[in-house]
């Protein structure tokens, strides 16, 4: 099986390679970038804005963030908004996500008060946007929950399907009769996972094997109510979309054995099915391989109950399909395999102790600065298709893929990474996958989380040395530029970098 494996890469990059023509997107298909809130506006605590679980960590914690950096200042994009649309308007873009935050439009976290400064900024935002004929994307939460909430639990206290509601229709009544694409929650495996059932990300709250699954029931119970909020009273009058962008990596078999193809099959449907499988599946609710293993460990633990909350019949019908379009964000692929070595090493009860899996990533694939990272355009293809074949080909925004660098300009690697990507999504397309908008992570240099800024995923360079945050374009943004500008992916262009100008018109 490896043996084939790797067979199968080679072929695939040698028919990458050797394809001479460019190739054509599908009429309409949309390009943009993406950002956060957290990661991009600095500006923490002006004009009202309150405490974020961001900001409560990286100022109480500073510790367990890489460089030991926060987003205090980050791209400054509270103030220099304007420079940001400039550069969409130099990449030729459709669209552009980002995120709002949460504590600067309700300070208090409830929709008591709505803070006019924050509402004023995300209007100017998104006035500038529309100005140059580029839609707003809009993401509710890319995970700046406001440090009041979650005092009171955040994402593991079922009332916070209400608030995310409130917080939901605010923005709707607010910003509606201008964006007409909506995404309510990002990546909710790390909102979960990460922030409540370990420490890698925060609240890091680090309740195994039941913090991430409290949190998974009320955040898609939170993500139903919003969308149904935004179906029900919104899209009448201004005729948008809403979904929710989910992360999903690929996972390989690492052999033909009906061992590890079943343990791929497994983890899947534990990373990334948990979330999807509720709102796109015909059956809704969980995935039946969750529901029982974690039933039966959580009774040889010794719990009454599974660990993992039941959905009412009500709730399942709620959840199932509440998206218009499945958002996917993917970066790269893993190895999966089990074995008795799988057995006994996760603390217990965990999350991947309930799996029961191993997996890992070939050292032979190229990588960048973050070590996860790596460059395999087939494992996106195979994301693609499998989306396609389970939940009968939904409409698919990729909403985040993207390759972390060090600093400089000349990112060839990050190059052939977005190269290879977007091959792989027109072998999806030409297959039947129905892709219909794609954004690069990220329109620049941000803080990325746990490590700061160590890791750079822009198409843009960001000075963080210079008070006024210089954004420099890095060769790979002439690239997507290119592919921007011709509705094409020409693998032999080799862009002049010297300046990179406006097209007139967008």
């Amino acid at each position: 099986m490896i043996l084939l494996r790797i067979s199968a890469f080679f072929l695939y990059l040698a028919l990458i390679l050797a394809e001479d023509v460019p190739r054509k997107f599908p009429d309409g298909f949309l390009f943009g970038t993406a950002t956060a809130s957290y990661q991009v506006e600095g500006a923490w605590d002006e004009d009202g804005k309150t405490e974020n679980i961001w900001d409560h960590l990286t100022h109480t914690q500073p510790h367990l963030i890489t460089d030991y950096s926060n987003g205090d200042i980050a791209d400054d994009s509270y103030h220099l908004y304007k420079r940001d649309v400039e550069m969409m308007r130099e990449l030729g873009l459709d669209f552009y996500r980002f995120s709002v935050s949460w504590p600067r439009i309700l300070p208090s976290g409830f929709a008591d008060r709505v803070n006019e400064a924050g509402v004023a900024y995300y209007h100017n935002l998104i006035d500038e946007l529309l100005k140059y004929n580029i839609e707003p994307m809009l993401t509710l939460y890319h995970w700046d929950l406001p440090q009041r909430l979650q005092d009171l639990g955040g994402w593991t206290n079922p009332l916070i399907v209400d608030w995310f509601a409130d917080y939901a229709r605010v923005l709707f009544e607010l910003f509606g009769d201008k964006v007409k694409y909506w995404i309510t929650i990002n990546e909710p495996k790390q909102v979960c996972y990460n922030g409540y059932g370990d420490s890698s990300l925060a609240p890091a709250i680090d309740f195994k094997g039941i913090g991430e699954y409290l949190c998974a029931k009320n955040l898609l119970l939170a993500h139903a109510k919003a969308f149904h909020i935004y179906n029900d009273e919104f899209k009448p009058k201004y005729g948008g979309i809403i979904g929710i962008a989910i992360s999903a990596r690929w996972y390989e078999p690492d052999s033909d054995s009906q061992v590890d193809i079943e343990a791929a099959d497994d983890q899947w449907q534990f990373e990334w099915g948990k979330y999807s499988h509720p709102i796109f599946s015909e059956t809704g609710d969980f995935p039946a391989v969750m529901k029982e293993k974690i039933a039966a460990k959580s009774a040889e633990q010794g719990f009454p109950r599974s660990r993992l909350p039941e959905f009412t019949r009500e709730e399942i019908d709620y959840v199932r399909g509440s998206s218009d379009f499945f958002g996917v964000n993917h970066y790269s692929t893993h190895l999966v395999y089990r074995n008795e070595s799988v057995y006994n090493v996760h603390p217990v009860p965990s999350f991947y102790d309930d799996m029961d899996v191993g997996f890992y990533q070939d050292p032979e694939w190229e990588s960048g600065e973050s070590e996860t990272v790596k460059i395999v355009p087939w494992g996106f293809y195979k994301l693609l298709k499998k989306i396609r074949e389970i939940y009968d080909n939904p409409p698919i925004y990729v909403t985040e893929n993207g390759f972390p660098t060090h600093t400089g300009l000349q990112d060839d690697n990050r190059i052939r990474y977005y190269r290879g990507y977007l091959s792989a999504l027109l072998d999806a397309v030409e297959e039947g996958s129905n892709v219909r908008a794609y954004a690069a992570w990220s329109l620049m240099d941000n803080f990325e989380w746990m490590q700061g800024y160590t890791q750079r995923f822009g198409l843009y360079e960001v000075n963080y040395d210079c008070p006024e945050r210089t954004r420099t374009p890095r060769k790979s943004a002439f690239v997507y530029k290119e592919v921007v500008r011709t509705r094409t992916l020409d693998l032999d262009y080799e862009p002049d970098t010297d300046v990179m100008t406006i097209d007139e018109g967008h």
